[in-house]
């Protein structure tokens, strides 16, 4: 199928490589040139394992090819819109962009009538598909559909190739059937519905994800305090059936370009009609404030930590992604300068976007580089390289070897058997 993705950011660029892989002839559109002439050089403007070279691999195949000018779309029998939708100063998710890619729509649709199928790719507010389908309904043959991505970064190709579910939302028979025969071949369980079912199902999913990490970063506190291990308490929970091991982890706080602004879009829509979400409030309270307790229990390790080389090591929000959006790194080096530590900082990818917002930190070539003459290390970001070390000789390196595992990535046992002064979160 004939098909143009509409903005080329992390989800719409990985939509455009994935549906050319899976066969479609696709074009992929943003105003941006210099991202559309990087784009055509087989360069990514993110950073994702395997993208970049699927991306070169379909611009050579001739099935994927980008462009600045929506008229180039005429030929499209679907057309994805994958704009963002970041959230505005109230909290509710700005649709600006998303306004701007329909009234680009409509401008296509005039000069090029021809009968296709719009799909809201875009987080947005449950009932935007249906303004939109409004705002479109002079356009005979032109149906909306809703299908919200569920892409991991860090795994967002393979997400895309083989999905958990496509939801589908349409009011149209047309709509659902081209979108059937667009995703033809992909095994994945399907969920046809209305627009505003699938658009709640998006913002739904995202809250259910981070009220676990909530609940399980609060259950460390109490961990700590009794002296348990949540390592343990997660192992034992997970196995029952009814609740699963997925997102048990405890740590310093989830970030990126999703949970935070989409938790608070949908307590934004909540108080619109009335209804309070308070175990959601609670869970963005928990994250909010999950780094700066992280933190206290470094202070009551170290005392005070004017003057103290502290290394942290991964400042994305999670490995394989460059995406530092809502970091819990970016609130840990904040705190540390502010205490006047001295910071030395380490991150395969994410070191020059974090670089741009804390210049005064000390940069590392690699991580181990990073525990010179530390007196404390905190992992806030498993990588590999964060995890995978030569404690003999991180030990050699510090000042003193003393650890705090924001993710409980590091081999506990081990560290102490080693002369470590470990602590994890909620470890006992």
């Amino acid at each position: 199928m004939k098909v143009a993705v509409i903005g080329t950011g992390y989800v719409g660029v990985t939509t455009a490589v994935s549906l050319a892989m899976n066969g479609h002839e696709v074009l992929g559109i943003d105003l941006v040139k210099a991202k559309v002439d990087q784009l055509r050089m087989g360069k990514s403007p993110i950073y994702e394992p395997g993208l970049e070279a699927a991306l070169a691999a379909m611009l050579a195949q001739g099935t994927l090819n980008f462009t600045t000018d929506i008229a180039d779309a005429q030929d499209a029998e679907i057309l994805f819109v994958c704009v963002g939708t970041p959230e505005s100063a109230d909290g509710t998710a700005d649709l600006s962009y998303l306004q701007g890619a329909v009234a680009d729509i409509a401008k296509l649709q005039q000069a090029s009538p021809r009968s296709r199928v719009i799909v809201i790719k875009s987080t947005v507010p449950v009932g935007t598909g249906d303004r939109i389908a409004e705002q479109l309904r002079d356009f005979k043959g032109v149906h909306v559909a809703s299908n919200p991505e569920f892409l991991r970064e860090g795994s967002a190709l393979q997400d895309a190739l083989q999905p958990s579910r496509i939801v589908v939302g349409t009011d149209h028979p047309d709509a659902a059937a081209a979108l059937e025969q667009l995703y033809e071949g992909v095994a994945a369980p399907r969920v046809a519905t209305t627009r505003a079912n699938a658009e709640l199902i998006k913002y739904a999913s995202n809250a259910f994800l981070a009220t676990r990490i909530s609940f399980m970063n609060e259950l460390a506190r109490l961990c700590a305090a009794l002296g348990t291990d949540i390592v343990t308490v997660a192992q034992g929970m997970g196995l029952d059936s009814r609740i699963g091991p997925e997102f048990l982890r405890a740590g310093v706080g989830y970030g990126g370009s999703c949970f935070p602004k989409d938790t608070i879009a949908l307590l934004q829509l909540a108080r619109h009609h009335g209804i309070p979400l308070t175990i959601l409030e609670q869970v963005r309270e928990v994250n909010a404030t999950q780094p700066a307790w992280f933190l206290g229990q470094l202070q009551k390790r170290l005392g005070e930590l004017r003057g103290k080389t502290i290394a942290v090591l991964g400042l994305a929000f999670k490995p394989d992604t460059d995406d530092i959006r809502e970091a819990p790194a970016l609130k840990v080096l904040d705190a540390l300068q502010r205490a006047e530590a001295h910071v030395t900082a380490y991150d395969p990818i994410a070191m020059p976007a974090v670089r741009a917002l804390f210049p005064r930190v000390h940069y590392t070539a690699t991580a181990a580089e990073a525990f010179q003459g530390a007196h404390a290390a905190l992992l806030i970001t498993e990588w590999k390289e964060c995890v995978r070390l030569d404690w003999q000789e991180v030990k050699a390196a510090m000042a003193a070897p003393v650890l705090f595992d924001g993710r409980n990535a590091w081999p506990a046992k081990e560290l102490k058997e080693a002369g470590f002064d470990y602590t994890g979160v909620g470890r006992s």
